[in-house]
């Protein structure tokens, strides 16, 4: 195995956790409106199913395929779940100065890190659906494999929304762009990764591992792993000024169906791969799915006519294989893979990620794709 210089972040994925598509679309309502036109998300629940007093019904059953580092913080090391997430950009944690009769959650103890400086400004995070997450900010170190980020601001939560509280992870650690941070002029990991010469290249390798092959996974910073790499990484330009890994994907082709250019967004926190409307109803029509009516489709119960989905980025090109355009087996239905959000451009999620290597570059910016090596 050879990597650059950098610093590994193992990932491992959670035997027990089972999500529904519908959940997957509602989580990305929760975790990314609050970014967008507020004026947007009204009619943009509505599309996928919300109420308007974020009453939504889910399905919590599916295949297991969410990712979760282990990090540290503080002096000792306290250790927690951590999703890390290309689409947003705090990074926030459980602690005790929330409610201690929640279960299954370990929590951040400030009065046990010697290193821990408060810092007491309020922090809150408002969800598409009005639920809220909220607490105080602090300073301490951040451990990330052997990196340590010493005076990294952290978020610690005092309350959660219902949809962390249920899930398997402690927090999110955010590696989007500072200009969507909770609390303005906060400095992401990433940014403390660079501005401390903690690393030597201002970027990070993403590695998503598959179920069927072990699962697992990896980031490194500062690096990535190159025997990982099936071929020429391209580079692709990214636009960040909405704060996000934005880049355009020229096509995308399924079959005999084209579905012309469109922009999206890189987002290891989203499992689907979503669509703007017209482009998810393309591909449904050219695989004989059926809508519904939450923004995810069901494939017919013979798969074996399904194609890959192409997509050509910066005139090269990147493959879903059609073996992953089913995402779960729910009452006897295949459940796609794909699906929309009501939005006008795509999140291109893990069912994206997980076939392909990315080097995400803070600098520039932009990011290096390259279909994975073998058969990861």
């Amino acid at each position: 195995m050879t990597k650059t210089a950098g610093s590994v972040v193992k990932l491992v994925t959670n035997p027990n956790f089972r999500p529904s598509a519908s959940a997957q679309i509602y989580r990305l309502v929760q975790n990314k409106l609050r970014h967008f036109d507020q004026s947007k998300i009204a009619s943009i629940k509505a599309a996928i199913g919300v109420s308007q007093d974020g009453d939504v019904p889910v399905t919590d059953d599916g295949t297991d395929v969410e990712y979760y580092a282990n990090v540290s913080v503080g002096t000792p090391k306290q250790n927690f779940k951590l999703d890390f997430d290309t689409g947003s950009s705090d990074l926030w944690f459980c602690s005790t100065l929330g409610d201690s009769t929640e279960s299954g959650k370990d929590k951040y103890d400030p009065t046990k890190s010697s290193t821990y400086q408060k810092d007491g400004r309020p922090w809150k995070i408002s969800y598409g659906d009005g639920s809220t997450s909220s607490g105080i900010l602090g300073i301490d170190t951040l451990y990330l494999g052997d990196l340590a980020i010493t005076n990294q601001t952290i978020e610690l939560a005092k309350t959660i929304s219902s949809s962390f509280s249920s899930g398997p992870v402690d927090g999110l650690l955010g590696l989007a762009f500072d200009n969507i941070t909770t609390v303005q002029g906060v400095k992401t990991p990433m940014d403390n990764l660079v501005s401390e010469n903690l690393i030597s290249q201002p970027i990070f390798g993403v590695f998503l591992g598959k179920q069927k092959n072990g699962g697992g996974g990896e980031y490194i910073f500062g690096g990535y792993d190159q025997s990982k790499v099936g071929g020429t990484l391209t580079t692709v330009p990214v636009d960040k000024s909405q704060g996000f890994w934005g880049i355009t994907v020229d096509d995308l082709t399924a079959g005999s169906t084209s579905t012309g250019s469109f922009s999206g967004i890189l987002d290891t926190g989203t499992t689907l791969f979503l669509l703007p409307q017209q482009q998810a109803d393309q591909i449904a029509q050219q695989f004989n799915a059926t809508s519904n009516g939450d923004g995810t489709y069901t494939l017919p119960s013979d798969t074996s006519n399904l194609s890959d989905l192409t997509f050509t980025i910066n005139g090269a090109t990147f493959t879903v294989p059609a073996s992953d355009l089913v995402f779960e087996v729910y009452q006897g239905q295949n459940i796609a893979a794909f699906g929309s959000a009501g939005m006008d451009f795509a999140i291109l999620g893990d069912v994206f990620l997980k076939n392909n290597y990315c080097v995400f570059n803070t600098a520039d910016p932009s990011v290096q794709i390259a279909p994975l090596a073998g058969d990861q």
